[in-house]
């Protein structure tokens, strides 16, 4: 019985945090021994947001660097960036013409956008077209979203529907995978981690940034002779992603007790933070300095996603009447 295929983007956003790794970088490595992955850097979508060249670039090479650190391995899935297999963008178009005006004026995230008073323009409104696109050209069965992302996979399987009612079934239609039991991870200030908030810790920043980061989470002024609660606590949340059940009771009878501050809970969750990253610290800058090793790794992707892309788009063009 063969895998079901699996596709994810990546957004080459810059920094990562720790609420970036455990609330998606982490199933996503994961989901290389559930299916047939296929991920991406999403080049094409962050042309939307992004206007700098040599920005554009640096994030796209350190969004591969960062992901190859963290555990994507090129032998079990295919990895590329989107712009090398631009069999997409042809894909993207044919798709607009199988797409109501109406289906994107409701998208809720352009709506949001609009509603912000953010620069709008035609990449932004036609997002989900080219996401379809993405997602069909490569016959993916599970799309993992977050709750906010559920919408743009319904609209793939509107549009795929129009397609395969006009030409017959040539597109798959995919189903979203919402993972309920990943948490929020709290940022340092008890609300959700978001760089727009800046309340990130980051995971390969300076090791005095990520301290301060650390030392700076936002707690009660209890003194160290007070008994603290841990249950409401940002260190203690934090702390949840990287201990042991067995670890979190000896930290709990810490709390307990008197005579220890908030620092000393916090400079806890520093080290563990440290050592758990450090294999991953270690294997990137290695990568950093040997760049034609994620230069070729991306290469050797894009060949392996073009071989299938070229295929579907063969199939496509065929049925629309694109090939004599």
């Amino acid at each position: 019985m063969s895998k079901l295929r699996i596709l994810s983007g990546i957004q080459p956003s810059g920094t990562i945090h720790i609420g970036n790794y455990f609330g998606m970088i982490k199933k996503m490595i994961e989901a290389q021994d559930d299916g047939e992955l296929f991920a991406f850097i999403a080049s094409y979508h962050a042309l939307t947001s992004v206007k700098d060249s040599d920005f554009l670039k640096k994030n796209i090479f350190e969004a591969a660097v960062n992901f190859l650190s963290l555990g994507m391995d090129a032998k079990k899935s295919t990895f590329w960036v989107q712009s090398d297999v631009p069999e997409v963008l042809e894909l993207y178009w044919i798709l607009s013409n199988h797409t109501p005006m109406g289906l994107l004026e409701r998208a809720h995230s352009y709506k949001d956008k609009t509603a912000r008073g953010l620069a709008t323009n035609h990449g932004l409104f036609s997002y989900p077209v080219l996401m379809a696109a993405d997602i069909l050209l490569f016959d993916s069965q599970i799309v993992p979203v977050g709750k906010d992302q559920i919408q743009h996979v319904e609209m793939t399987r509107d549009i795929a529907n129009s397609f395969n009612n006009t030409y017959g079934d040539i597109l798959t239609i995919p189903e979203a995978k919402v993972d309920n039991e990943v948490a929020t991870v709290l940022g340092t200030d008890g609300a959700k981690m978001s760089k727009s908030y800046g309340n990130t810790i980051d995971m390969f920043g300076e090791a005095k940034v990520i301290k301060k980061q650390v030392m700076g989470i936002v707690t009660d002024s209890k003194e160290l002779n007070e008994p603290k609660e841990w249950e409401n606590c940002n260190i203690y949340s934090l702390c949840k992603l990287f201990m042991s059940n067995d670890e979190l009771l000896l930290l709990q009878q810490r709390y307990k007790t008197p005579g220890e501050g908030y620092g000393h809970f916090k400079l806890t969750l520093l080290d563990k933070i440290n050592s758990y990253f450090e294999p991953y610290k270690e294997r990137r800058e290695y990568l950093l300095n040997n760049p034609e090793i994620v230069k070729d790794t991306l290469s050797d992707g894009a060949k392996k996603a073009k071989i299938i892309a070229c295929e579907k788009m063969r199939q496509v063009r065929d049925v629309v009447g694109l090939r004599l």
